[in-house]
């Protein structure tokens, strides 16, 4: 047990592989899986004499996001030489943006679940900036030319483009750093910048943490948690780390500054190499490279070219159809989710919007969930669950019915259904004929004579009595309210 309280402080730098077919500064490919250092060119060999030209694309990408994030979008930004040696890095430097990035500012919405309460948690950005990924050393079982064991260099990942996203250190639990990391690798999808395929390294993010007593102003010292390539490892690994620097500190010792691995077999950070500081890089500005200009013009028509961003959608499902900042906020989680409501409304009407949200976030949701999580390809299509929320609320079949449809049609994931038909088929619709329900309780009434008097004389609970022995007569099919509004006029006589 700590012995004092402890407030945990992260901040998250997340290097985002922006989707351009070729590299930031050659035209070597970017395409994963292909044999070593078959996607190279001159630039990233680092052949003398060969000069780097910024690739147009990857520029466009940084802008997007920065109009996505409400940030400041930089009319001239300088590329710097980042210095240091590793056998992956042939150039000796990596070039990056360091005193002046591309985008500045900006913030990410989430929903955090905590506690069994949701909230919505706004972090700032400090800054996005353009650079280029280094390669790869092969050191597991790599075995050289005259069968020793060696380190390979693959050479493919160097140059592809990055955009490094960092927050402000602003979160203050693992559950709300890995609530921001989906909302962003939501994002950068939903914009189209970036594949979000984190096996392949496409999204990757850094974590550093420290820990102060609860009150204090100053920061504890950092540890950056490096490559976190799933949101399990990163709630792990940052858990595991809290607990470190707590136990460390209470026992008497100091936090170091340094880069920490997540080893996920045992569930534990371990050391890699004390911090650098920015100093210890060398940075200066690349001479090869002349300063970026942006001008308003070129973002005025990347904006135009935007998708709807889910900022607007979550105003707009506010302001239209009357939902809460919650539901607009889960809703727009991902382009799938924001697609397959639109989708079901068209066919629904805006009318029943917050049934729909009801059903998306509730059944439809569980149902996703079971299946891995893919919203690309949901278990009951679209214009499917409009049809049969539709049925729902005009009373045609209860809401029990609906949900029992819905699993079953989860479960087969047939496309296309005809639910009127279906439900015919299957003898499921509620008899809203007055006429045919006034029948049968006239019916009911003739039999239960006595029941009725002892109804008439104030025993309200027989009321029960009689909703069961019309039920029983319609086969259970009559439509709740509209039994329950006639019999209460029959009943009062």
């Amino acid at each position: 047990m700590h012995t004092m309280n402890w407030e945990v402080v992260i901040g998250l730098e997340t290097h985002t592989q922006l989707s351009t077919s070729s590299k930031i500064f050659s035209g070597a490919s970017t395409a994963f899986g292909a044999q070593p250092n078959s996607h190279t060119a001159p630039v990233d060999l680092a052949l003398p004499g060969s000069l780097p030209v910024l690739n147009r694309g990857a520029v466009e990408r940084a802008i997007r996001f920065g109009l996505a994030i409400g940030a400041t979008i930089a009319p001239v930004s300088i590329f710097a030489r980042k210095n240091y040696f590793y056998p992956d890095l042939p150039k000796g430097y990596q070039i990056s943006q360091y005193e002046l990035p591309v985008v500045v500012g900006g913030t990410v919405s989430f929903v955090v679940e905590e506690a069994g309460k949701a909230t919505i948690r706004t972090v700032n950005l400090t800054r996005a900036h353009l650079e280029e990924d280094a390669g790869k050393s092969l050191h597991e079982d790599f075995v050289g030319l005259h069968g020793e064991k060696s380190t390979g260099i693959d050479l493919n990942r160097a140059g592809t483009p990055l955009l490094e996203i960092v927050t402000e250190p602003e979160m203050r639990s693992s559950a709300e750093a890995v609530a921001y990391a989906k909302a962003l690798h939501s994002l950068v999808m939903w914009l189209g910048i970036c594949d979000g395929n984190m096996q392949e390294g496409s999204f990757r993010c850094d974590a550093n943490v420290s820990v102060r007593p609860v009150g204090q102003k100053e920061f504890g010292t950092r540890c950056e948690i490096k490559n976190l390539n799933s949101f399990r490892f990163m709630q792990q690994a940052i858990d595991y780390e809290v607990e470190r620097q707590i136990a460390l500190i209470e026992d008497g010792g100091m936090v170091m500054q340094q880069t920490r691995l997540f080893d996920s077999d045992r569930g534990e950070t371990r050391a890699m190499r004390s911090k650098e500081d920015a100093h210890d890089y060398r940075y200066f500005p690349d001479p090869d490279l002349p300063p970026l200009v942006i001008a308003a013009d070129w973002i005025a028509r990347v904006k135009a070219e935007m998708p709807e961003l889910p900022s607007v959608m979550r105003e707009r499902l506010i302001a239209d159809y009357g939902l809460s900042p919650y539901d607009a906020q889960t809703l727009t989680a991902s382009k799938d989710t924001a697609r397959y409501f639109d989708d079901v409304i068209a066919r629904l009407g805006a009318t029943h919007a917050k049934q729909a949200a009801n059903w998306i976030m509730g059944d439809v949701s569980a149902a996703v969930n079971e299946r891995g999580g893919d919203w690309s390809q949901p278990p009951v299509d679209a214009p499917t669950l409009g049809a049969l929320i539709g049925r729902v609320v005009d009373g045609k079949i209860n809401a029990k019915q609906g949900k029992a449809l819905f699993a079953e049609l989860a479960s087969s994931a047939q496309g296309g259904i005809d639910i009127d038909a279906l439900i015919t088929e299957r003898g499921l619709e509620q008899i809203s004929d007055s006429g045919a329900l006034e029948t049968a309780i006239d019916d009911i009434l003739a039999n239960s004579l006595s029941q009725l008097t002892d109804y008439r004389a104030g025993k309200d609970k027989l009321f029960g009595y009689f909703v069961g022995q019309a039920m029983k007569a319609t086969g259970g099919k009559a439509n709740p309210q509209q039994l329950n509004a006639l019999l209460k006029a029959k009943l009062a006589g």
